[in-house]
């Protein structure tokens, strides 16, 4: 894949480094794998225009400012069609910040984030429960994060 998107060595190492840490600057990355910081920007506008690179992010802990209940929900569809529908329908729900269409137990497998057990109830009850093709669910819920890293992609090549 990497080769017909014109993909090289650098590109991936400049993904991988970036993956670790967005905030870097072009200067200090280019440093580190020994180009010009002209080059780095050259090298992630091409990365942005061919959809390879989505954007940046800023990770956040999410307990630190209040939030509280990180869940995942099991979502069993009345029909395999309904999926566009419903998933629809769950982008409305600001909680819900991942939907992944799936196979095996479930349908579809949310997770969600919210202040409190109060908050996950409400959502449950009030509004995935009413949300059409949607035949039932299954909430777990997350203890502790053990760990989130990204894929070395560098090492594809």
């Amino acid at each position: 894949m990497s080769h017909s998107l014109n993909i090289d060595k650098l590109d991936l190492q400049i993904i991988s480094e970036m993956s670790t840490d967005a905030g870097i600057s072009y200067a200090e990355l280019g440093k580190k794998l020994f180009v010009s910081g002209g080059t780095i920007h050259v090298r992630i506008k091409k990365l942005h225009e061919m959809g390879v690179i989505k954007g940046t992010r800023l990770q956040v802990n999410l307990r630190a400012i209040g939030y509280d209940v990180l869940a995942f929900i099991g979502i069993y569809l009345e029909k395999s069609s309904l999926y566009e529908s419903v998933a629809k329908q769950l982008l409305k729900i600001p909680q819900v910040v991942r939907l992944n269409y799936t196979t095996g137990a479930y349908s579809m497998f949310a997770e969600i984030i919210c202040k409190d057990s109060a908050e996950l109830r409400k959502i449950l009850q009030d509004d995935l429960q009413h949300i059409k093709g949607i035949e039932r669910t299954e909430t777990i819920i997350s203890l502790e994060e053990s760990f989130s890293r990204p894929i070395n992609v560098s090492e594809v090549l």
